[in-house]
């Protein structure tokens, strides 16, 4: 058989043989690893959520924009647990967009825009019908996404409305339509179903908008950021150190979890450097709290500390700093609970270190 070797009879067959077929599919796979990596741990490998609220929900995918995702994606929900991905370039961006749009077969259906709003009427609206769940500062509920466990007032957690990312990806139009039609799988009635009126849901669209004024107005200087670890030297020996953080612990009216040395498991069983010790530490109470908040906390709980005693004989005692985990986890809510954490740490490494 002859072949023709003219180029362009050659780019066409390579195209069809190896481009054609196949084009759309890569391209699904290239989407949907996209979101894995950077999306599923949080949203669920289905956008049926998880630490972050469930995307493939039909009523969240017909009232929000391919915009509003890319600026979603892009802006992040700074202090709400989305963080801000602007490591993607457009093209990944729009790629992740494309692979949460490929789950709903329906088109995007707004609502029509409404008359100007009066903010001050839209604040007393949002108070009775929507601060329940949204918070009283529209600053969003609290926990993370879907609840799937735990005991919470609300299966979904309401998000952050009075939140730069938010304002930024969401049009005054889209709010609207989330007003009005509700989300179904949420506790977000329709408009209608709370009583209120076309002229209140554009009061309320024009209270959110409002936000805006207050994010913009000049913040106080940005605090350095905290050091990542708490370190003291202690001016004893391994043991009496240990003896002493026990006891500081127990008169913190918290308890030791469990302990066991910094390289157990890694080598054989009765190898372990006995003059490295992690010790585990809290109350019930406060686990449950921290992981209400963010479940991701499980990473740093129970408390712990780890001793060791250095070549030199110095004995140093080291903590996770917990003033990190706001900022590491892009969760406000953790800041109250965090500060309470670092005030017992601190105490503690001073007993030791005095």
């Amino acid at each position: 058989m002859q072949i023709n070797r003219n180029p362009l009879h050659l780019s066409i067959l390579i195209f069809f043989l190896f481009v054609a077929p196949g084009g759309s599919a890569n391209a699904a796979t290239e989407e949907s690893e996209l979101f894995a990596i950077n999306c599923a741990a949080c949203h669920g490998d289905n956008g049926d959520g998880g630490i972050g609220i469930p995307l493939a929900l039909p009523d969240f995918l017909a009232s929000v924009t391919d915009d509003y995702l890319f600026k979603t994606i892009r802006h992040g929900r700074p202090g709400r647990i989305m963080p801000a991905f602007q490591h993607l370039d457009d093209e990944q961006t729009w790629a992740i967009v494309r692979h949460i749009r490929s789950w709903s077969s329906g088109k995007v259906k707004l609502s029509p825009e409404g008359a100007p709003g009066d903010p001050e009427k839209g604040r007393e609206i949002f108070a009775r019908y929507c601060a329940r769940c949204h918070g009283p500062l529209g600053k969003g509920g609290a926990g993370t996404g879907i609840n799937f466990t735990r005991l919470h007032d609300h299966p979904v957690v309401a998000p952050g409305l009075n939140n730069p990312g938010f304002l930024a990806a969401a049009s005054d139009q889209i709010i609207r339509t989330t007003l009005l039609k509700g989300r179904r799988g949420t506790p977000m009635l329709p408009a209608a179903k709370m009583g209120l009126s076309s002229q209140d849901v554009d009061d309320v669209v024009s209270y959110i908008r409002s936000f805006e004024k207050e994010l913009q107005r000049p913040t106080k200087t940005a605090m350095v950021p905290a050091k990542p670890t708490l370190i003291a030297t202690s001016t004893d020996s391994f043991a009496e150190t240990v003896e002493n953080i026990r006891q500081a612990i127990s008169e913190k009216r918290l308890r030791i979890i469990r302990q066991h040395y910094l390289d157990d498991g890694l080598v054989a069983q009765g190898e372990e450097n006995k003059k490295q010790l992690v010790i585990h530490f809290g109350s019930i109470q406060q686990i449950n709290t921290l992981l209400t908040i963010d479940p991701r906390m499980g990473l740093f709980l129970p408390n712990r500390l780890t001793v060791m005693e250095q070549d030199d004989g110095k004995v140093m005692v080291t903590a996770v700093n917990p003033l990190r985990f706001g900022a590491l986890f892009n969760n406000a809510n953790l800041e109250h609970t965090s500060r309470e954490l670092y005030k017992i740490y601190s105490a503690i490494l001073e007993e030791v270190s005095e």
